[in-house]
């Protein structure tokens, strides 16, 4: 990417990143109108409207609307804690919840 250190292995990935920089947001949700960078970011999206939750724990009962919330979820049942702060002993579950968490250091 000429805008930021971000490489890419091919050509179509590079141009859906550089809308991070150029603000466009080509694809529209017909239910709501909300707009997304990416396609499958929309077709995500859309199962708030549809209520699909195509991907199932296979450890209990509940749903998810895409794979990352679900890999999350499992951690749940399996204790894995793969992101460590590099400031303290902490673990989590997930990125996010790292991220947060290094914001006290």
């Amino acid at each position: 990417c000429a805008r930021c250190p971000k490489a890419f292995r091919n050509k179509q990935t590079l141009m859906v990143h550089q809308r991070v920089h150029t603000g466009e947001r080509p694809f529209a949700c017909a239910g709501c109108s909300k707009t997304f960078r990416n396609k499958m970011d929309l077709t995500i999206h859309q199962r708030v409207h549809t209520g699909e939750r195509p991907f199932a724990c296979t450890h209990c009962p509940k749903a998810f609307k895409d794979k990352t919330t679900l890999t999350n979820h499992q951690r749940v049942h399996t204790g894995e804690r793969p992101f460590a702060c590099t400031h303290c002993p902490k673990t989590f579950r997930d990125k996010k919840t790292l991220t947060i968490h290094q914001r006290v250091h």
